[in-house]
Formats: structure tokens, sequence, C-alpha cells
């Protein structure tokens, strides 16, 4: 069973940064990790996710190219680094592991961290 630690939350007015951390542990198989987010009201989408053997970016949302960078420590650790948040940047975010290249099914899922951006 995976278990995943997600750090980094906060409150933050509009233009400010925030950085997210996520450590697992246990066995996956699948080789990405990401980033969900759930906005107040509304579905869970996709963030970013990224190959934690090759360190390489898999997919991004558009709402959040240019903004927001998705990159790893190592293979357990990934991070999200959220530069001009914007209100709409508040939800709380979910750390996921197990997933295939574009978040599409993830196996293993955070708690997840409150982001909540004031104008």
């Amino acid at each position: 069973q995976v278990q995943l630690v997600e750090s980094g939350g906060g409150s933050v007015q509009a233009g400010g940064s925030l950085r997210l951390s996520c450590t697992a542990s246990g066995y996956t198989s699948r080789s990405y990790m990401g980033w969900f987010r759930q906005p107040p009201g509304k579905e869970r989408e996709g963030v970013a996710f990224i190959n934690r053997y090759t360190d390489t970016t898999s997919w991004v949302a558009t709402s959040v190219k240019g903004r927001f960078t998705i990159s790893r420590d190592n293979t357990r650790k990934v991070n999200l680094q959220m530069n001009s948040l914007t209100p709409e940047d508040t939800a709380m975010y979910y750390c996921a592991a197990d997933c295939t290249y574009a978040g599409s099914s993830c196996n293993s899922w955070g708690q997840g961290t409150q982001v909540t951006v004031s104008s």
C-alpha cells in the first residue's frame, strides 16, 4: 500500500507563490506522479504530472501553464511550484501516485492540502 504525505499548502494573496511537496512510501508500479485539485463546488481536475524516473513533465493543465512547475527531488518526492497565484487557484490539492501518463488513472492518493488565494 502506497502512502502519500503532502505538505506546503496555505493561504496567500493573489500574485503570490506556494510550493507543494509530496513524498511517497511503498511500492508503485507506474512511473507517473502528479497533482489534482478540487475547487469549492467543482469537480476534481488534473494539474500536472511527471515521470518520476526520467524527471520529464508529461502533462500540465492549460489553466496553469507558465505559472505552475512540477519537479521531483527523487523517485519518491515530487513538488509543485505555484507562482502568480489567482483566487481561481483556490482548491484542495491532492497528490497522486501510481498514475498513467496524464493522470487519467491513479491508484494512490494523498489526503489533500488546502490552498487559498485571496484577492
